[in-house]
């Protein structure tokens, strides 16, 4: 198996024929088929049905499409890091997370590094902890964000100064909206929104003790969703603070009783040599953490 086979396969699964992706690559179209007869052969499953409109895949042609966009992005990432150097930083930094407040440190570390060295971009990634680490551990993310409770027993980690806050968004004009905080009592029989995300599930429940009870009607993976639906009077969501600006808007957050606050760690695969560009990024947080230390 060759990378160009896997990259003209891409061009494939991309453009739905293959006189597209030739014409895409540059390439004969004869040769990005023997190309693909070979790599066929090789691995002994027919890998694309052409169709008199467009090619689709086979179930192996779905998994190869998976695992060459990962070899494509793990390719690409160490010729970055090869051609970048200390004096002349370049190159993507891939950052994965979940919806948190701490984002905010990131955005002012990346623009620390942009301002300085024009030449670094970055890729932010959203998902929950299971997609974020194994994107880590497959080396496809630099750097993801991870809210405890977490194994952090695979990654080194920096914990950051902020703890997010559990509580619920609710419309100002909602039974609630007088609490101060909000208790498992007081949710019982109403409409529940609640995260998708397995940590966010996990916290509820242990904070609940039971969430059996519990009247669900909706999931979100984004905040700002679950805020649309509380708008429009679904129900109430569950999540995180400062996310959401409720200031002069119809919306207001009360936090959960007993209080439920989460670390947040910004982490990074464990006994691997950090790239010149990683350990730059992991340096300017550290600078800025200590700036935001000192002016709080």
């Amino acid at each position: 198996m060759e990378l160009r086979q896997l990259k003209y396969f891409l061009a494939i699964c991309q453009h739905g024929s293959i006189s597209k992706a030739a014409q895409k690559l540059y390439v004969t179209q004869p040769n990005i088929t023997r190309q693909i007869q070979s790599l066929e052969q090789e691995l002994g499953q027919q890998l694309l049905v052409r169709g008199t409109k467009q090619i689709v895949l086979t179930q192996a042609g779905k998994l190869l499409q998976k695992r060459a966009q990962e070899i494509s992005q793990l390719v690409d990432a160490t010729l970055q890091e090869l051609s970048s150097s200390i004096q002349n930083p370049c190159g993507c930094i891939t950052i994965g997370g979940g919806e948190s407040y701490a984002v905010e440190l990131i955005a002012q570390t990346a623009k620390q590094l942009n301002a300085q060295y024009p030449k670094i971009r970055f890729e932010f990634y959203s998902g929950d902890t299971l997609d974020v680490t194994e994107k880590i551990d497959k080396g496809l993310l630099d750097f993801g964000i991870l809210i405890e409770p977490n194994d952090l027993k695979k990654y080194d980690y920096i914990q950051l100064p902020y703890e997010d806050t559990w509580g619920v968004l609710m419309r100002k004009d909602s039974v609630l909206a007088n609490k101060q905080q909000i208790t498992t009592s007081d949710l019982n029989c109403l409409p529940l929104i609640l995260s998708k995300h397995s940590v966010a599930q996990n916290i509820v429940s242990k904070w609940a003790k039971d969430t059996a009870e519990f009247n669900i009607v909706a999931t979100y993976n984004l905040i700002y969703n679950a805020s649309l639906m509380v708008k429009q009077g679904l129900g109430y969501a569950i999540g995180l603070d400062r996310l959401i600006n409720t200031t002069d808007t119809e919306l207001c957050f009360r936090p959960l009783s007993p209080a439920v606050h989460s670390k947040l760690y910004v982490v990074w695969k464990n006994n691997v040599v950090l790239s010149d560009l990683a350990k730059l990024f992991v340096n300017t947080l550290n600078a800025v953490i200590e700036q935001s230390a000192t002016t709080n």
